[in-house]
């Protein structure tokens, strides 16, 4: 279900099958000021349908949807739209099933029975460059890289002394505007900056980027 939010509000797509916890996600959404969820998809075909028309700033994907997986939606769309941020939602809280979502280019997740207060932090987190997830599950994505990096700085990864400025920043939690402040450059010259940092370290999300960077710096 299409909807229009007021003009300045953070754009909000809802991506869920079953109708009362996608109701219950919505009001949710809604009652906290400066976002609005302007859309609702019950699957992740229809989501890859309606979302790129759409271009909101964030998308909550269920992990568990019908046909099409939402770890499989996510890496999609990710594909589509590389800035797009995606929060994973998942009733379990199952470390490789948000560890995969992640690896296919997610930007964090929650537990559906997280607070509105959390949904708040961890919205308000995504958009500001940070990666809402448990200290467990980034333990996996740490350990991920250890094991297909090796014990040392892989020499494939060349970054630019620009490019490690602004992976720096990222790993400190900073959004685009925030680092191109520091830096005194514009904001599309840090997201070209970032997309060579993804492109160099062989990753899709800031969640990897950093811990490849956090790994690499030990």
């Amino acid at each position: 279900m299409r909807h229009t939010g007021p003009a300045g509000t953070i754009k909000v797509v809802l991506v869920e099958d079953k109708p009362g916890v996608r109701a219950s996600w919505v009001k949710l959404i809604n009652s906290l000021s400066g976002f609005s969820c302007v859309q609702t998809c019950v699957s992740g075909e229809e989501a890859l349908r309606v979302i790129p028309g759409i271009n909101p700033d964030i998308v909550l994907m269920d992990i568990f949807l019908g046909h099409m997986s939402g770890i499989e939606c996510t890496a999609r769309l990710k594909h589509q739209l590389p800035k797009l941020q995606i929060l994973m939602l998942t009733a379990v809280e199952d470390d490789e099933l948000v560890f995969m979502a992640l690896q296919a280019g997610a930007d964090g997740y929650l537990l559906k029975r997280t607070t509105l207060e959390d949904l708040h932090v961890a919205m308000k987190e995504v958009m500001r460059g940070g990666v809402p997830m448990t200290s467990e599950v980034a333990r996996l994505v740490a350990e991920s890289f250890r094991q297909t990096a090796g014990p040392s700085r892989s020499p494939a990864v060349q970054l630019s002394a620009r490019e490690e400025q602004v992976l720096i920043f990222l790993s400190k939690g900073y959004s685009n505007k925030e680092i191109a402040s520091q830096l005194g450059i514009g904001v599309q010259t840090v997201g070209g900056y970032i997309k060579h940092i993804y492109e160099k370290m062989h990753v899709r999300s800031r969640a990897e980027a950093v811990a490849r960077y956090m790994i690499n710096k030990s």
